[in-house]
């Protein structure tokens, strides 16, 4: 176990396996977003983006190994929160 995942205990139960489902799908979509904006947008960039999008959206956690059966969030709601984040950063860059 990583240093990270150790942190990510109660007692000797592991939260580490614990995600964010909406965190893979918006990292799926940025890509295309940014190339249909021709947008060159640097590390701390995209992060932030991430980061903006992902705060706009209502969390759906899951484990691991979990099954899911109905996404929570559409994909055009994450491509408008994704839209709105990337507005925000281009108006006011965190650097």
């Amino acid at each position: 176990m990583s240093e990270r995942e150790q942190k990510l205990c109660v007692g000797k139960t592991p939260l580490h396996q614990i995600r964010n489902r909406n965190e893979a799908r918006v990292a799926q979509i940025m890509p295309s977003l940014f190339a249909e904006s021709n947008l060159e947008l640097d590390a701390i960039d995209i992060q932030d983006v991430f980061a903006l999008a992902l705060n706009k959206l209502p969390p759906h956690y899951v484990q691991e190994m979990a099954i899911v059966l109905v996404e929570l969030v559409d994909e055009d709601t994450i491509r408008v929160a994704l839209r709105e984040a990337i507005a925000q950063v281009q108006a006011s860059p965190n650097h």
